[in-house]
């Protein structure tokens, strides 16, 4: 099959997606808000660095503050600066965790039409806070504990001071319990999501499952 997509045509690199779902309501203004555009401009800034990564990493972002936005479509970090996020409106989550898997699907297909191989997605849930869009929530976090379980997608939950622990225990993947944030340590978990994202971009595809850096700098697993 030959590649149609321009983007393809000019970078046939094997893609690497990640899908950031953050939460950005009313309660993340002031430090935490600005702690966490500090994170994404170093994982940016981390990927970029890296020649083969910066081909491979594709990165989306989606934000939940009043509503569930798509903030940045998928593209190489080599295309795109960090979108600078603000902090407002409440925590539609359930309807967050919907549109990131509804937008991974959809890049796959498009992987797939033009002859691109990919790495099993990544998709991030940062929050600081409950869901507030009624029930969607448990019906969505099913949809994407059972991606995870059949090998669709990777699903990490991370949650910031504030976070409803047990909620996020109902969302994460049965594979994967939620990390709690240690202070505003964001820089570090993006530190961390950028090594370890290099990591599987230089690896095989298909290939064993690898060794993931230790979290313990900057998380830890609330029992």
């Amino acid at each position: 099959m030959g590649f149609g997509l321009p983007e393809f045509v000019q970078n046939p690199e094997n893609r690497c997606p990640v899908t950031l779902l953050l939460d950005t309501s009313a309660s993340m203004r002031g430090e935490p808000i600005a702690e966490l555009n500090a994170g994404l401009r170093a994982f940016h800034h981390q990927i970029l660095c890296d020649e083969l990564a910066s081909l491979r990493v594709e990165l989306s972002v989606i934000s939940f503050g009043g509503e569930a936005r798509l903030v940045q479509d998928f593209c190489t970090i080599d295309e795109l600066g960090p979108p600078t996020l603000e902090a407002s409106g409440d925590t539609p989550m359930g309807d967050a965790l919907d549109l990131g898997l509804r937008m991974v699907d959809a890049r796959k297909a498009v992987y797939r039409a033009n002859g691109i191989h990919y790495y099993r997605p990544w998709i991030f849930l940062i929050t600081d806070g409950a869901p507030t869009d009624g029930i969607a929530w448990q019906e969505a976090a099913l949809s994407m504990q059972e991606a995870d379980l059949l090998g669709r997608v990777t699903f990490f939950t991370v949650g910031v001071q504030g976070a409803d622990m047990a909620i996020l225990r109902d969302i994460a993947s049965p594979n994967r319990p939620p990390l709690m944030l240690q202070g505003l340590k964001f820089r570090d978990l993006f530190q961390w999501l950028s090594a370890s994202v290099r990591r599987v971009s230089m690896s095989r595809i298909g290939g064993e499952t690898l060794a993931l850096p230790p979290v313990t700098g900057w998380a830890e697993i609330r029992p």
